[in-house]
């Protein structure tokens, strides 16, 4: 059965919060097509409006669905980036997270998507993370029930909170392991050719 992921976007989103993600879930059909199988994923981008939007480093992305249009989803991804300072006082979207999460077997966040999911109530009382640079914030606002710092991404019950800008693909690939087979996620991985190395700390 092919699963169902919506990605939310809107103004001022992290772009690899986001477009990260994405590669992973939509990498996952090119992996199943090879298979001979059908599509892994039905891989959406949600925004509140159906007019473009654009990112925190200027990326403009068309959403194929506004939240109006969409009210279930297997997976939910939330972005960080600046906007979520706006957005976490945005109640319509708050509201839509908490209620799209209610239906979902995975609500997952990247970088301070978690203080969207915090304050929308899903991941409220968890054990969360989010970007380092954010963690006393993220603290500092009384939701979560940990916020631990110096991990990729934290699981908790079926909420997944990734830290910063490129945790996100390790948590969508470890996400993609969870919902179909660890080896299905290598072959994701091996097809991304993502395999870190910093430059700074490969130089020979």
């Amino acid at each position: 059965m092919t699963i169902s992921i919506g990605i939310l976007v809107f103004e001022d989103a992290e772009e690899l919060d986001f477009v990260g993600p994405w590669e992973v879930f939509s990498m996952a059909n090119e992996v199943s097509k090879h298979l001979g199988e059908p599509p892994a994923h039905d891989v959406k981008l949600i925004a509140e409006h159906d007019g473009p939007v654009r990112c925190a480093k200027g990326l403009r992305v068309l959403p194929d669905l506004t939240t109006a249009q969409c009210q279930r989803l297997d997976v939910l991804l939330v972005p960080g980036g600046s906007g979520t300072r706006r957005e976490v006082k945005n109640q319509a979207l708050l509201d839509w997270i908490a209620a799209v999460a209610l239906g979902a077997k995975w609500v997952t966040s990247v970088c301070t998507g978690a203080l969207l999911l915090t304050a929308a109530g899903p991941a409220r009382g968890r054990r969360v993370t989010t970007h380092g640079a954010f963690v006393e914030t993220l603290r500092g606002r009384g939701e979560a029930a940990e916020v631990l710092a110096d991990y990729r991404y934290i699981r908790d019950g079926n909420v997944v909170t990734a830290a910063g800008v490129s945790a996100g693909i390790d948590m969508a690939l470890w996400l993609t392991g969870e919902m179909h087979t660890p080896e299905f996620a290598r072959k994701v991985q091996r097809g991304m050719e993502y395999d870190p190395a910093p430059p700074y700390t490969a130089m020979t």
